[in-house]
C-alpha cells in the first residue's frame, strides 16, 4: 500500500503531534511552491503544473483533515490544535491565491496541446485566481489576505459557538412526554428530583415536535432549539457580514452575493433572487392549502384557532398525516433500526454502482464510536470512508459529509467522513430512526460516494466534488428517491423485533402522507434561501438581521412570526454557504430532472445507475456541472419534474 493510502488517522495523533504533521505538509507545500517559482526558461506542465498541483495535494490533506478534526475529536485540546491548523492552512491558501508568480507561471502554460480535463483544470484555476484578487495591486492584496484571515478567525468563532451550546429543556414530570414513542421514554429517566433533562440534540428535540401533546413543551424546545448561540453569535455574525462585504468592494464587486455566485452556475446574485422569487410563486397556492388543512385540524382541539403557531406545525402535520392519509410516523420507526438501516445504504449503493464495501477492524479512529469501511471495484480498493454516526459531547451536532482526502489516480485513494447524531450507538438501545433520518442517511452517503467516485484523477484540482457549489447538492437529494420505494426499502426495513419487512402498503401510505405539507417546506426553505442571499447583497448598514427575519417570515410563511427566537445565530449555512443557500432548491430542480431518467419500477437496476454514476459522478469538477447534467438527459435541464413533485396530491 502506497504510504499516502494509509489511513489519515494513523498513530492516533495527539494535539502536538497533529500539529506537527499539518505543519509538516506546509512545509512540504513551500517546498513545491519554491520549485515552481525558480523555473527559468519555458514553462511545461512537468515543471509547473505538477509542482501546483503537488502544493494542492499537501493544502487538501492538511485543510480536509484539520475541518474534520476541529468538530469531531472527543478531546478539545485536539479541536483546538486542529482549529490553529485551519488557521495556517487557510493563510498559506490565501497567500497562494494572491501569488502573482504563481499565476504568470500558469497563464503561461500553452494550452494546445493539453487533454480537455488539463485544459480546463488550468482556464479555472486562473479564473479562480483572478476572483480572489490575484491582478489587484499589492497593497490592495495585503488588505484581501488580512481580510481572509479575519474571516477564518470570525467563520470558526461562529461555529464553535454552535457546537459549544449544550443548552436542555427541562420536563417536570414524565406526564409531559404524553404521546412520545416507548423507546423515547425509556431513554429519558427522571433524575433524583423526578425531572427529566432534554438535550437539543437531534435524537432529542425533532421527536418533541412531531409527537408532544403538551404544547408548553412544544413550544419550550422550539424556542431554546432556535436560540442556539444566542446572543453569542449575533455580534460574531455582524462581523462576518461586514468583512465579507469588505472584501467582496475590494474584490470590485458591488457585494458578498454578487462576488460569491461569480463562480457558480446561476451567476450573479440578481439571477439568484430571480430564481427564489420563481419558487416563491410557484409554491404559493400549494402552501396555503397545506396551511388551511393545518388550522382546520387544529381547530377540532382548539375550536376558536385563527392560526397555527410555528411550535404546531410538526404536529399537527403528524395528527393530519394520521387522519387523512391513515399515516403514523411511528409506525415505521420500529423498521428502521440503526444497524439495519446502515446496512441497507450500503448494500443498496453497492448494487446501483457496482462496488462492495469491507468494514476495517482496528482501524484507526478519534472515536471508539467511529466505524471504518474500504470500497473495492473489480477487486482493487478504490477507497475508505468512517461512519461517526452518534452524538457525543463536542462533537458536530448536524449531519454532513467530511472530506479528509481527495483522491489522485495513481497515487492516493480518496478518503470521507460521514458525521451524523442518529439515535442508537448504545447498549440495549436498538436506535430506531425517523424516516427523514433514514432519508439523511441516503443523501450524506450520496455526498460521500461522490466524493469517492470522482477522486481518481490526473490532478486534484478537478478531484473531488470541485464542481460549482450550486451543483453540489443534486447528486445526494436525488439519491433521496431510494428511500420512498417499497422494493429498495424491504431489502433491508425489517422490524426489529419480528424481523418482518416493511409493509408495502405502510411504504405507499407513507409516501402518500409526504405530499403533504410540501407547499409549507419549500416556503420555509426560501426564507433561509432569501436570508442567505439579502444579508449579503447590499451594504452592512441595511442588514438587521432579526427584522428581516421577521419581514421574510411574514410574506413567505403563513405561520407567524415567533417573537424571541434569533435561529440565525445557528444557521451554519450562512458561514460556510454564505450568501448561496439557494443552491439547496436550486439542486433539487436538478435532481428531480435526472431521476426522471430512472426506471421507477426497478430502482435498483444498475444499467442507468452506473451510466449516471460515470456521467455525473466519476467527473468530479473536471467539467462544468451543466455539461456533466446534460450530458446524463441529453439536454438541458428544466423545472417540469421539480414542478411535478410539487404538485403531486394537490
Amino acid at each position: 500500500m502506497n504510504s499516502n493510502d494509509e489511513p489519515f488517522w494513523t498513530g492516533k495523533p495527539d494535539a502536538a503531534q497533529f500539529t506537527r504533521i499539518q505543519d509538516e505538509r506546509l512545509a512540504k507545500a513551500q517546498e513545491a511552491l519554491n520549485r515552481l517559482l525558480a523555473v527559468k526558461g519555458k514553462r511545461t506542465f512537468e515543471n509547473t503544473l505538477e509542482p501546483y498541483d503537488e502544493i494542492l495535494t499537501y493544502l487538501d490533506a492538511a485543510g480536509q483533515q484539520a475541518g474534520l478534526i476541529q468538530e469531531v475529536h472527543p478531546d478539545e485540546a485536539v479541536r483546538n490544535a486542529a482549529e490553529k491548523a485551519s488557521q495556517k492552512i487557510a493563510a498559506f491558501a490565501t497567500d497562494l491565491s494572491l501569488n502573482r508568480g504563481v499565476y504568470d507561471a500558469l497563464y503561461s502554460l500553452d494550452l494546445k496541446e493539453a487533454d480537455a480535463e488539463t485544459r480546463y483544470y488550468v482556464e479555472k484555476t486562473l479564473r479562480d485566481f483572478r476572483l480572489a484578487g490575484v491582478d489587484k495591486t499589492e497593497e490592495t492584496r495585503k488588505k484581501i489576505k488580512a481580510l481572509r484571515d479575519e474571516l477564518v478567525l470570525v467563520g470558526q468563532e461562529f461555529s464553535r459557538n454552535i457546537r459549544d451550546d449544550k443548552r436542555t429543556v427541562i420536563v417536570n414530570d414524565s406526564s409531559e412526554l404524553e404521546g412520545m414513542p416507548a423507546d423515547y421514554i425509556a431513554r429519558h429517566k427522571p433524575g433524583p428530583d423526578g425531572k427529566i433533562t432534554l438535550t437539543i440534540d437531534y435524537p432529542d428535540s425533532l421527536p418533541i415536535f412531531s409527537y408532544a401533546r403538551n404544547e408548553s413543551l412544544r413550544k419550550r424546545m422550539y424556542i431554546e432549539y432556535n436560540n442556539r448561540a444566542y446572543p453569542q453569535n449575533m455580534a460574531v455574525l455582524d462581523r462576518m457580514i461586514a468583512k465579507r462585504y469588505e472584501l467582496a468592494r475590494l474584490l470590485g464587486f458591488s457585494n458578498w452575493a454578487d462576488y460569491i455566485t461569480a463562480d457558480k452556475m446561476v451567476k450573479s446574485g440578481k439571477n439568484a433572487s430571480d430564481f427564489i422569487d420563481r419558487v416563491v410563486q410557484a409554491s404559493g397556492a400549494k402552501a396555503a392549502s397545506d396551511y388551511q388543512v393545518l388550522l382546520k385540524r387544529k381547530q377540532q382541539d382548539v375550536p376558536d384557532a385563527k392560526v397555527v403557531n410555528a411550535w404546531e406545525t410538526g404536529y399537527y402535520s403528524e395528527l393530519v398525516r394520521k387522519a387523512n392519509y391513515d399515516f403514523d410516523s411511528q409506525s415505521v420507526r420500529p423498521y428502521f433500526p440503526y444497524d439495519r438501516v446502515k446496512q441497507g445504504v450500503l448494500d443498496v449503493t453497492s448494487r446501483m454502482f457496482g462496488v462492495t464495501f469491507r468494514q476495517m477492524k482496528d482501524a484507526p479512529v478519534w472515536d471508539s464510536s467511529v466505524e471504518a469501511y474500504e470500497m473495492f471495484e473489480d477487486g482493487k480498493l478504490v477507497g475508505r470512508f468512517y461512519l461517526d454516526m452518534h452524538p457525543r459531547k463536542g462533537k458536530y451536532n448536524h449531519a454532513a459529509e467530511f472530506a479528509v482526502r481527495t483522491g489522485v489516480e495513481g497515487k492516493q485513494i480518496p478518503e470521507a467522513v460521514l458525521v451524523c447524531n442518529f439515535p442508537g450507538g448504545e447498549a440495549n438501545d436498538p436506535g430506531l430512526m425517523e424516516h427523514d433520518d433514514v432519508v439523511t442517511f441516503f443523501h450524506e452517503f450520496g455526498h460521500l460516494l461522490h466524493h469517492l467516485f470522482s477522486g481518481h484523477h490526473q490532478w486534484i484540482g478537478i478531484g473531488g466534488i470541485s464542481t460549482e457549489q450550486d451543483f453540489v447538492e443534486a447528486p445526494s437529494q436525488m439519491l433521496e428517491e431510494w428511500t420512498w420505494d417499497p422494493t429498495v426499502l424491504q431489502t433491508f426495513a425489517k422490524h426489529y423485533k419480528t424481523n418482518e419487512p416493511i409493509p408495502t402498503a405502510l411504504v405507499k401510505q407513507m409516501k402518500r402522507a409526504d405530499e403533504f405539507g410540501k407547499g409549507l417546506q419549500v416556503r420555509r426553505q426560501m426564507v433561509y434561501a432569501k436570508l442567505s442571499l439579502s444579508i449579503y447583497d447590499r451594504a452592512p448598514s441595511e442588514v438587521n438581521t432579526d427584522a428581516m427575519i421577521e419581514k421574510l417570515t411574514e410574506e413567505y410563511q403563513p405561520t407567524p412570526f415567533v417573537s424571541g427566537i434569533h435561529w440565525q445565530n445557528a444557521f451554519g449555512h450562512l458561514e460556510g454557504y454564505s450568501a448561496v443557500y439557494y443552491t439547496y432548491m436550486w439542486s433539487l430542480v436538478i435532481a428531480k430532472d435526472m431521476f426522471s431518467q430512472f426506471d421507477k419500477s426497478n430502482l435498483l437496476a444498475p444499467g442507468v445507475a452506473k451510466r449516471y454514476r460515470n456521467t455525473v459522478l466519476v467527473p468530479g469538477g473536471s467539467q462544468p456541472a451543466a455539461q456533466l447534467v446534460e450530458h446524463f438527459l441529453n439536454r438541458p435541464f428544466n423545472f417540469n419534474a421539480w414542478q411535478e413533485w410539487l404538485n403531486e396530491g394537490s
